[in-house]
């Protein structure tokens, strides 16, 4: 996790915000009367709201760990995929 100043951010934005968004980083931007506010992409911003969702709906939790606890049992299968004609 990264931590400017605004002042910095202002001076460097477009560096930052390639930083964020090509290497995943979240950043802190420090600001007088400890009002920050933090900086993440969108990619990473909705992966956040997703597990946020998944999570707080233990049907979906259950079903996710149920899942995961299967396929850690190697309890799997492959399927073929039938191909679609876009014309179809």
């Amino acid at each position: 996790m990264l931590a400017v100043n605004y002042t910095n951010l202002r001076d460097n934005m477009k560096n930052y915000m390639d930083k964020i968004t090509d290497d995943y980083e979240t950043m802190i931007v420090t600001r007088k009367n400890n009002k920050n506010i933090v900086m993440l992409s969108e990619e990473s911003y909705n992966n956040l709201i997703e597990n946020a969702y998944i999570m707080g709906n233990k049907a979906n939790y259950d079903w996710l760990m149920e899942s995961k606890a299967q396929l850690e049992r190697g309890n799997i299968s492959v399927h073929n995929l039938i191909e679609v004609d876009a014309d179809e």
